[in-house]
């Protein structure tokens, strides 16, 4: 008949089905009592939520092994662990929402770009930091979350549209970098007339159902605010981390502080502020006229307690005969060059 200390080593080495560490990491085990004549052993589990599927699935695979070792019959009780013991490992649960989500078995560093207000150059910003990282040697995806705006298709020139392979569908690949858009399943440009657990799920599809391979960056162009869409990637993503964006006006960067303030009270990580249209410069003089005001980066960096990544200038991409990609700034081109010191920046202390 099996002993305490039997009981103990077989059942150490199970996983707490929420906390994915073994009962011998949480402490799980934590009584066990033994009626030898009956054969009969009973043990008290501590995991990390009760009353579940998953609970059930667990009872079932420690009753199976302490029968295939010779117990006649398994009493099991269950009680919720310390918040102490759950806290502690609450990263690894984070961790894993997240593996589950993607289904891959590397997670990339997810980012969301958000701003207070269309019309800022989110996407923009979003396209072409994605480049910056690709540039650098990241492996980087794009999903365009923002689904009643979807531009990103556009701006990076993608004219095909995804494959599908068995069950999964096979994003567009375009200058390296992969991208999902809402844009790829719309007709004609039509308006989208969904509420927002419609919404909810569109955005589930574009993690689960999506073969994304193994990537180091995965971007998410959110819709402008605080709405449904902002809303379920804070839910989906624990550990996701934003770049707000605005303009130098302080009315834009008031209204950005808003999607600011959403990512610091979810606890996710703001990475600092983008200003975009921060001047435009002369080609004739060389002088720098601030067409929408200045400070409004600033400020907002202030009030969400993070820095400035970078000032954007108003000015075109350099045009390519071959190559159609209207929102794509070149390597060599000035603005390039700016995204490439935020990539930088993004890369240190997202990795550091």
């Amino acid at each position: 008949m099996l002993t305490k200390e039997e009981v103990v080593q077989l059942l150490n080495p199970v996983k707490d089905p929420f906390l994915h560490r073994t009962l011998e990491e949480t402490g799980g085990v934590k009584e066990v009592t033994i009626k030898e004549e009956k054969k009969h052993v009973s043990v008290k589990i501590g995991i990390g939520k009760t009353n579940t599927g998953e609970q059930m699935q667990l009872q079932q695979e420690l009753v199976g092994i302490l029968k295939k070792n010779g117990a006649n019959t398994v009493g099991l009780r269950f009680e919720q662990l310390p918040d102490e013991v759950i806290q502690k490992f609450q990263p690894s649960m984070e961790d894993e929402k997240e593996k589950t989500l993607m289904g891959g078995s590397k997670q990339p560093h997810f980012i969301a770009v958000a701003s207070g207000k269309g019309g800022v150059g989110k996407s923009t910003v979003t396209v072409n930091l994605a480049m910056s990282l690709m540039r650098i040697g990241k492996k980087v995806g794009i999903i365009d979350a923002d689904i009643y705006g979807f531009s990103v298709p556009d701006m990076m020139g993608v004219e095909e549209r995804p494959a599908v392979r068995g069950e999964k569908i096979i994003p567009v690949e375009r200058f390296g970098v992969k991208v999902i858009s809402m844009g790829f399943f719309v007709e004609d440009n039509s308006p989208i007339i969904w509420r927002g657990p419609m919404l909810g799920k569109m955005l589930t599809s574009f993690f689960k159902e999506v073969e994304w391979g193994d990537l180091d960056y995965l971007l998410l162009d959110l819709p402008p605010g605080t709405g449904d869409i902002a809303m379920d990637v804070h839910e989906m993503l624990p550990t996701c981390k934003e770049i707000i964006v605005t303009t130098p006006h302080p009315t834009a960067a008031f209204v950005a502080a808003r999607a600011g303030q959403m990512a610091i009270k979810t606890e996710h990580e703001i990475l600092g502020v983008v200003e975009n249209m921060a001047y435009f410069e002369s080609k004739a003089t060389g002088e720098k006229e601030y067409v929408f005001g200045q400070g409004g980066g600033e400020k907002l960096a202030e009030v969400l307690q993070t820095k400035v990544l970078g000032h954007l200038p108003l000015q075109q991409p350099f045009e390519e005969e071959d190559v159609f990609a209207p929102s794509i700034y070149q390597q060599d081109h000035p603005i390039g060059k700016e995204y490439h010191k935020i990539a930088a920046k993004v890369i240190a202390k997202v990795e550091e």
